[in-house]
């Protein structure tokens, strides 16, 4: 399908530009337009905004973002093989569409979009998650998007929405639930992809809150979940250990079990219990 704009099918455009999906760059081509545009619809009103695409590809979500009338799409691409089909796009749409040859991971978007940006992206799955905790866990908030919309293997965003007590609650669903309302809008088989992954994949929806739920800092948030996480099996005086010679005083302090495991902590004992590390540190005690 390619009635959402006068371009060609993606099937030939990947054919004309040598785009076979490359394993090492995570890549996985959504071809359908019409869930490209699903996808974009799901981003929310685009008309009055900026979008940040990562990893377009041959240009199936561009291509339904612009259709839905973003204002401008920013889109960073590692794979120099795609910028000369992202061109072609570019020039369909003129002066709504930039595109970067480069690492997501080392671009600032903030030099080429102006707010209010929405982030929509079919992410590569080897930086997925790296993007989503910078996202997650800027210095200042609220960050410098409204929501992101964002594809990742469902076993991923099924941890980014999991609550406590089951084995997909972890870090991602503490620090994403801490700031956002996070859901799941989509769910996507594996034969909707070239190459086709063993997985399913699903789109989730993240819209940043005015403030966090429970006020804590994030780097330390993040630094106690990693570390509650990281040995998940283990309770929490042991895999906590390494971050205060007091921690089994400041769990109880924090009204948590220092027998407890951490997929049993609910996002406020933990901003609790980052609070009081912070505020110990910073006595010296």
């Amino acid at each position: 399908m390619s009635a959402i704009d006068g371009l060609p099918p993606l099937r030939e455009v990947i054919a004309r530009h040598d785009l076979q999906a490359k394993k090492q760059l995570g890549q996985n081509f959504l071809l359908d337009l019409n869930l490209t545009a699903r996808i974009a619809r799901a981003a929310g009103d685009l008309t009055q905004c900026d979008v940040l695409e990562v990893g377009p590809g041959p240009g199936g979500l561009t291509r339904g973002l612009l259709a839905e009338g973003a204002r401008h799409v920013l889109a960073i691409e590692k794979d120099a093989r795609a910028i000369p089909a992202l061109e072609e796009i570019a020039a369909a749409y003129p002066g709504r569409l930039t595109v970067i040859h480069g690492d997501a991971l080392e671009v600032d978007p903030l030099a080429h979009l102006a707010p209010p940006i929405r982030v929509a992206a079919n992410l590569p799955y080897n930086i997925g998650t790296e993007l989503l905790t910078r996202w997650l866990t800027p210095s200042e908030w609220p960050p410098f998007w409204m929501s992101l919309t964002l594809m990742f293997q469902k076993e991923v965003a099924e941890r980014i929405v999991a609550k406590p007590g089951g084995r997909a609650y972890g870090r991602l669903a503490v620090l994403a639930q801490w700031r956002t309302e996070a859901r799941i809008v989509l769910t996507l088989p594996p034969q909707a992809f070239v190459p086709q992954p063993k997985v399913e994949s699903a789109v989730v929806h993240l819209t940043a809150l005015p403030g966090p739920r429970f006020p804590a800092d994030a780097k330390v948030l993040e630094e106690v979940t990693r570390a509650g996480f990281g040995q998940r099996r283990k309770m929490l005086r042991a895999s906590l250990r390494g971050l205060h010679p007091q921690i089994e005083t400041l769990l109880s302090e924090a009204a948590i079990a220092p027998t407890a495991r951490a997929e049993e902590i609910p996002l406020e004992g933990f901003c609790t219990l980052a609070r009081g590390l912070k505020a110990a540190r910073e006595a010296g005690r």
